[in-house]
């Protein structure tokens, strides 16, 4: 073809036509005026991140932090991150995986999934709606729900709420009123909780630098900072001023404490003999959180503990502490397959619940994860994120060939994606 012909073909016009209607009507999809805002931005929600975002929009900055941040430098929180980023699966392909199972079981009862809601203190200053959204929907879900000791809802009224599903309550042991504690265990029994979760990696409290940069405190105080911070989020402060007041409800009181005073609560002589005294006195499953040895788990598990939480506090307490995620498959061979194990932090995602899954965890409990679809929309919101994790599980388990959630091994997942 000679240069000349070339140029004439490289310059014909193009062919053009009326749009046809049908293509148009396929094409043009114009969506209606949502009046359930709510729900239309929950929908545009594709990852927890997403709901990160709408919540930190709609939260003030003080509750976002306490919920968003971590202690000193944060660094075990940004490493726990990083080694779930960093892991490789190893999918099997040409497996039949058109019916996927996510039911496991969790300290001797059947979930839906393998997953839990963390207990979290001061929830109703995220969103009015408070635990009591959050054991709505994980019972709705299919998964247990954990009511802190520092709760904004009274155990009884968190029991009645969640009638259709499994509750847990997590203990702090305080050093000025031991008694007071061991009542707490006493109601959480005659409520109908059937495990107890005890929070041993608190004998002072970890310095959180967001907390203390933001004057935070419980409740929150209408300074000209806080007013103008909230002055483009009206919603949270009509619900928080409208709504009961905030408080440790299972106290009896509505105290307003400093969050930086708060851990002048915990106790540092706890020891092995109060987690024996524990045992003696609770019948359910006993399970020891903020574990970060397989020495200690080793040691929780003789003292009569059924299992353990593998957990840094979210990063919330000693900096530069283990990533529970590095520590599981040690903590897994020292205990043998008829302990419990849990595992927290840096858990973002269904992909990570099936990884800590395959490297020998139960289940894997969500704390701010779950805060943020609590304040990106209350009770749906929650809802929105527990289904985010059941999809992305079942996709992750679809697209690694593997049809049931109970058949993930070691043999499934390495730990740097360099290294297959």
């Amino acid at each position: 073809m000679s240069m000349k012909s070339a140029t004439k073909n490289r310059l014909a016009p193009l062919t053009r036509q009326f749009p046809d209607r049908q293509m148009l009507k396929d094409f043009i999809k114009l969506e209606g005026l949502r009046v359930d805002r709510r729900a239309h931005r929950l929908e545009r929600a594709q990852d927890i991140w997403d709901l990160r975002e709408i919540a930190r929009r709609r939260t003030p900055k003080g509750p976002f932090d306490y919920v968003d941040g971590a202690a000193e430098r944060e660094l075990s929180l940004g490493r726990a991150r990083r080694t779930y980023d960093d892991l490789v699966f190893h999918p099997q392909v040409l497996r039949d995986v058109s019916d996927v199972s996510l039911a496991t079981t969790v300290c001797g009862s059947e979930a839906s999934m393998p997953l839990a809601i963390a207990p979290t203190g001061f929830t109703r200053m995220m969103h009015s709606e408070g635990e009591i959204a959050g054991v709505r929907a994980a019972h709705a879900a299919g998964i247990p729900f954990s009511l802190s000791t520092m709760g904004t809802e009274t155990i009884e009224r968190v029991a009645e709420a969640g009638q259709d599903g499994r509750t847990w309550f997590q203990l702090y042991l305080w050093k000025e009123d031991r008694d007071t504690s061991f009542s707490l265990v006493d109601r959480a029994a005659q409520a109908g909780f059937d495990t107890l979760l005890v929070t041993v990696d608190t004998p002072v409290a970890g310095a959180r630098h967001r907390d203390a940069r933001n004057g935070m405190s419980f409740p929150p105080r209408l300074t000209p900072k806080t007013f103008l911070n909230a002055s483009y989020r009206p919603e949270w402060w009509i619900n928080f001023l409208t709504t009961a007041p905030l408080g440790f409800t299972n106290f009896g009181g509505t105290p307003s404490h400093s969050l930086a005073t708060i851990g002048d609560m915990f106790d540092p002589s706890l020891d092995i003999s109060e987690l024996r005294w524990l045992r003696s006195q609770w019948n359910g499953h006993l399970i020891v959180k903020g574990i970060q040895t397989p020495e200690d788990a080793e040691r929780a598990v003789e003292a009569g503990a059924d299992g353990i939480v593998l957990s840094n506090h979210g990063g919330r307490q000693l900096d530069r502490a283990p990533v529970p995620l590095l520590m599981l498959p040690k903590v897994r061979q020292r205990l043998g397959e008829d302990a419990t194990i849990l595992i927290d932090t840096g858990i973002m995602s269904g992909a990570d619940v099936v990884a800590a899954v395959a490297l020998g965890a139960d289940a894997a409990l969500i704390g701010r994860a779950y805060l943020y679809g609590l304040m990106a929309g209350g009770a749906e919101g929650v809802e929105r994120g527990l289904s985010i994790f059941r999809n992305e599980m079942q996709r992750t388990l679809q697209l690694m060939g593997i049809p049931d959630i109970n058949s993930v091994g070691p043999d499934h997942v390495g730990m740097h994606w360099r290294t297959l």
